[in-house]
């Protein structure tokens, strides 16, 4: 599994750009970003290389900020590599609460990272599939 950032930040200009050069002046690079809002705030979803202390230097910077468990697959990169996925999940009959794409890893392939209700009985179950897990985007 690995770790996501999870931070609250309102819906106004400049909040986000006050986001990144906190992270841009602490030299914490983002690997993966992803961002759900409302009119009033969003979340902002992203794992950095360095995610305990970029834990430490927004919420120093007076963001609201927390650590989520993600499940990252390996996917073919073709017509029905999520789908082949999903199946598993609703033949389970899980929820996933979200997801997003992490840039390919290799050619033909490509990373889904997940957020589920049970992160460690999809883990199992996933496994038992032969389902490519990956615990680190370094």
């Amino acid at each position: 599994m690995l770790n996501q950032l999870s931070v609250f930040i309102e819906n106004k200009p400049g909040r986000l750009f006050q986001l990144t050069t906190v992270l841009a002046e602490n030299k914490i690079d983002l690997l993966t970003l992803s961002i759900a809002d409302t009119k009033d705030y969003g979340i902002l979803r992203a794992i950095t290389r360095e995610n305990e202390r970029a834990v430490e230097v927004l919420k120093e910077a007076g963001f609201t900020v927390s650590i989520t468990k993600l499940i990252a697959v390996e996917v073919a990169d073709e017509p029905g590599g999520l789908r082949d996925i999903l199946a598993i999940f609703e033949r389970e009959e899980m929820s996933i609460e979200y997801l997003y794409s992490y840039a390919r890893t290799k050619e033909g392939t490509a990373i889904i990272l997940m957020k589920v209700e049970d992160a460690e009985a999809a883990v199992r179950i996933l496994q038992s599939c032969k389902v490519k897990l990956i615990d680190s985007l370094l």
